[in-house]
């Protein structure tokens, strides 16, 4: 696969001694994308080794200054990656940003359908400019009928059966994280190295779409599936009919809580054994899943009882000793003292960006696997805004004057 971007971009990840080559060492990516969606996508290139390149506004990404449940999106999702900052309703920032595009092997999108094509950066623009270029769209709606709906998580969430199945019966509930926005990007990066792969056949590229509402669709589509089977609705999390007896969360000692689980014979018999509960192993009425199962409902009350003098750590214990599954409830922040993520490098240092905290020393989760034995590291810090903008352009072939004028004028920053 050929690529524009400079001998920087196939340098080898800072926190692998090896300096081993990434994946995609050698690919460029221009990435114009905000919030999560399409800066996920860019992330996922960008850790396997792409040199991704974020095209910013001269005042910058509008979630560098995000509070609330926004605070961490731009040094979550902008890791490894450059930036340059355009202003592209001037002609002069345009044509920089054409240019940029045009150099790519990978253009990532996710703004409303139409506003790149009213710029000139659209897949039928630049292909005509590089016909090797793929180009991956991140939108709320694979095109139809709701296609120029606004969407975010939410929406396709409560629109899509995932709030439903989330929730209590009545209670929609959005999931816990920006699920559909992440893993859309993810497919939108699956989507471009697919596309890429098969450049390497054709020696062209293509389009690629990947969109909130049908990626929400295929996380339910198992509960769809289940209907289709069984003829019966799915219920939502909270109020299924669990196929196992002991699957459920347990309010122990000092209040704390520990989800607790068995699901087989063999299990539950460990599980008896481990606790001493001898009278329920001998129960005949206890004696198969399904029978347990059916007791469901004196049983659990029963085990809550007898499980609520032992602590969380006790009962982690023995579940770990005896191979039952088990899980503390933990918060996202106690994830930072995580035993096992600091043991195998499942966190890395990075320096924010921006706001208050600007220039101090955060850690932040990796990419969730290994190549070659090792985790994909942080290789560039966020970027601050503009950080790039005037090696990029001196790339294009501008002269260090030029890129001072356009400064000066308000066309890059």
């Amino acid at each position: 696969m050929t690529s524009a971007s400079s001998p920087s971009a196939a340098a080898a990840p800072s926190s692998d001694p090896a300096s081993r080559p990434l994946p995609l060492a050698g690919l460029r990516v221009v990435e114009f994308t905000h919030m999560v969606m399409g800066p996920t996508c860019g992330m996922v290139l960008a850790d396997l080794g792409a040199e991704v390149i974020k095209v910013e506004p001269v005042d910058g990404d509008r979630t560098r200054h995000l509070l609330g449940a926004g605070a961490g999106f731009f040094p979550m999702f902008n890791r490894n990656k450059k930036s340059i900052a355009l202003d592209l309703r001037s002609p002069e920032g345009l044509e920089v940003a054409r240019k940029l595009a045009a150099s790519a092997d990978v253009v990532a999108q996710n703004f409303k359908p139409g506003v790149m094509g009213k710029y000139g950066l659209d897949y039928a623009a630049l292909s005509q400019l590089n016909p090797r270029l793929i180009y991956v769209n991140h939108t709320g709606f694979l095109p139809g009928p709701y296609e120029h709906r606004t969407a975010l998580d939410e929406v396709v969430q409560m629109m899509g059966g995932l709030a439903y199945m989330t929730g209590r019966p009545g209670d929609p509930l959005r999931a816990g994280t920006s699920v559909n926005d992440i893993m859309g990007g993810m497919f939108g990066a699956i989507g471009a190295m697919a596309a890429l792969m098969q450049r390497g056949i054709t020696g062209r590229g293509q389009e690629v779409d990947s969109a909130l509402f049908e990626n929400n669709v295929f996380l339910v589509g198992q509960h769809m599936m289940q209907y289709a089977v069984t003829g019966q609705p799915a219920a939502p999390m909270p109020d299924r009919i669990s196929s196992w007896a002991l699957y459920d969360v347990f309010s122990v000692k000092d209040g704390e809580q520990i989800f607790l689980a068995a699901v087989s014979d063999a299990q539950w018999i460990t599980f008896c054994d481990a606790m001493g509960y001898t009278d329920l192993k001998a129960d005949p009425q206890l004696a198969t899943n399904n029978d347990r199962v059916r007791a469901r409902s004196t049983l659990l009350p029963e085990l809550r009882q007898r499980l609520a003098s032992h602590s969380a750590a006790e009962l982690t214990a023995v579940f770990e000793h005896n191979g039952l599954p088990f899980a503390p409830i933990l918060r996202p922040e106690q994830l930072f003292d995580d035993p096992h993520l600091n043991a195998t490098g499942g966190l890395a240092d990075i320096t924010l960006p921006d706001g208050e905290r600007a220039g101090q020393t955060a850690r932040t989760t990796l990419f969730p696997l290994r190549m070659d034995g090792q985790r994909l590291g942080v290789r560039l810090q966020p970027p601050v805004l503009g950080q790039h903008t005037a090696e990029l352009m001196e790339q294009l072939g501008y002269t260090s004057a030029q890129v001072q004028a356009l400064q000066a004028q308000g066309a890059v920053a």
